[in-house]
């Protein structure tokens, strides 16, 4: 019986200290948050992020997906979100207005442009500048985001190419990325270029390929965070988190890849 009693007495003080510990976590506020996310559509990557992002931190993320300009009319409706993932420009303009902490934005990933075409359709040839200027020569109709960046670039690079006049009724301007890419999976228009990500998450096109290097533009993908997030440190792991390999290779699997590679 005494020895029972010693036992009892050694696992009691082995357990104290982590008893301790424990409620001096909980005196100090340590808990898991829930981070409430705007970001543009990337979620295929996102989502794979998240669940590691959940799984090793105990955080939990409220995403809520859109193109730049609702995701703009949200927070202009007052939204409020801890952190924002969307085009540098966006992040920099809600600083000015102060919706986005001055000084916290990083960016986290981005994409390069290539070509896409219908599911089982021919893949031209776009490794040269003067085969990916024959493949715009050559197509009957071509989508492209008319007001992102990498539509104001590709309409920039016609101008450059010297085929403005032949290609202007050949285009079919369009909104967010996602919207290029579905016409070209119906068959209504021969190609599309967009960025890459919006490329393959679309399982009705198939990329042909990244433009060619010397013709080749990067959007980027930023994020910021909130004047209103609740819990600015779990805000700043999440952001973080974008550089473990995990994540780094959603991204690469995505079309996307660092922002400093």
């Amino acid at each position: 019986m005494l020895g029972v009693k010693r036992e009892a007495m050694k696992i009691s003080s082995v357990a104290a200290p982590f008893a301790v510990a424990l409620v001096m976590l909980q005196a100090g506020g340590v808990r898991a948050a829930e981070i409430r996310v705007l970001s543009i559509p990337l979620k295929g990557p996102l989502e794979e992020i998240r669940s590691e992002f959940e799984r090793t931190t105990g955080h939990k993320l409220q995403i809520k997906y859109g193109p730049s300009a609702e995701l703009q009319r949200q927070i202009d409706a007052g939204e409020e979100f801890d952190v924002i993932v969307s085009l540098p420009g966006q992040i920099d303009d809600l600083t000015k207005q102060g919706k986005v902490a001055v000084g916290t934005r990083v960016d986290v990933a981005r994409a390069g442009l290539g070509v896409a075409v219908k599911r089982g359709a021919p893949k031209p040839d776009i490794t040269s500048t003067d085969a990916f200027k024959n493949v715009l020569l050559n197509a009957e109709s071509i989508a492209y985001a008319a007001k992102g960046p990498s539509g104001i670039h590709l309409i920039g690079l016609i101008e450059r190419l010297g085929i403005a006049a032949q290609t202007k009724p050949k285009l079919r301007p369009m909104g967010a990325g996602s919207l290029v890419v579905a016409p070209v999976a119906k068959g209504e228009v021969d190609i599309g270029v967009v960025s890459v990500p919006f490329i393959l998450a679309e399982p009705g096109v198939e990329l042909v390929g990244p433009l060619p290097v010397e013709l080749q533009h990067y959007v980027v993908n930023s994020s910021g965070i909130g004047t209103s997030a609740k819990d600015v440190n779990a805000a700043k792991d999440f952001i973080r988190f974008f550089s473990n390999p995990g994540p780094v290779q959603a991204l690469k699997a995505a079309g996307l890849e660092p922002a400093t590679p």
